[in-house]
């Protein structure tokens, strides 16, 4: 049986009189892709920022590979194994295309300094396809390039469990291909993700089990194939119209 990499118990976000997710549990196994999808409006984001440490859950417990996470903050939890990327891509503009992923390399779960760091960061950058554009500033690179420097960083932290928060948003057609190629690469080399999407030939094609929210609730956990035809997440999506 795959052990249990991260687990959320019974998690609740309040904001005022705002109840953004609701009491979720849910369990992620080593090598395996999550995926976390629901309507706009339905609080993917939110569980994502309380496990990378954006904000503390209200209730709950949050634990990765036993130890509790929840509330701490996120350069800890980044340092405990947990790297993200965001749905706007947040890159230090006035650093270049590799010192943007060295920082990665050096404040991440596995720390790597100088010469040690600038290398990894070198193979990373060549993985993702940026090889050609390693001292150029990340200000005069396309949106499907800072996305890449932005994955590249994430991996240099060597996470146990790294997040990609709609990672696939905002791609053309043929961007959206290299970039479910490249997510499918990860999935092969046996990483562990959690996966927030609305492109769902992603989520099909990804994803080992997916758990759907609504309304900043589970309402099913399965298989792509089970959840997308159950007859609740149909309803869940036709009735949404605002993101978390």
């Amino acid at each position: 049986m795959a052990r249990v990499v991260l687990e959320v118990r019974n998690v609740t976000k309040r904001f005022g009189g705002l109840v953004a997710v609701n009491d979720m549990s849910f369990d992620v196994t080593q090598h395996e892709v999550l995926g976390i999808i629901g309507p706009n409006g339905s609080g993917k984001s939110t569980m994502i920022n309380m496990i990378s440490g954006t904000f503390p859950p209200s209730a709950g417990v949050i634990r990765l590979n036993g130890q509790d996470v929840a509330g701490k903050p996120a350069h800890r939890i980044a340092q405990m194994g947990v790297a993200r990327t965001f749905q706007l891509v947040r890159l230090l503009p006035e650093l270049t295309v590799i010192e943007n992923v060295v920082a990665g390399a050096a404040f991440g779960h596995r720390r790597r300094w100088k010469g040690e760091a600038e290398r990894y960061a070198q193979t990373l950058l060549d993985r993702v396809g940026l090889g050609g554009v390693m001292n150029v500033p990340v200000s005069s690179l396309t949106y499907i390039n800072t996305k890449r420097v932005e994955l590249a960083r994430a991996l240099a932290c060597e996470p146990e469990v790294l997040l990609l928060d709609e990672w696939l948003a905002g791609l053309n057609p043929t961007e959206l291909q290299t970039g479910i190629d490249l997510i499918r690469s990860l999935r092969e080399d046996g990483r562990t993700v959690i996966l927030v999407e609305h492109v769902m030939d992603a989520i099909r094609s990804l994803c080992d089990r997916c758990v759907v929210m609504s309304s900043g609730c589970k309402i099913a956990e399965g298989t792509p194939a089970d959840v997308l035809s159950d007859a609740e997440v149909i309803r869940a999506y036709l009735g949404a119209d605002e993101d978390a």
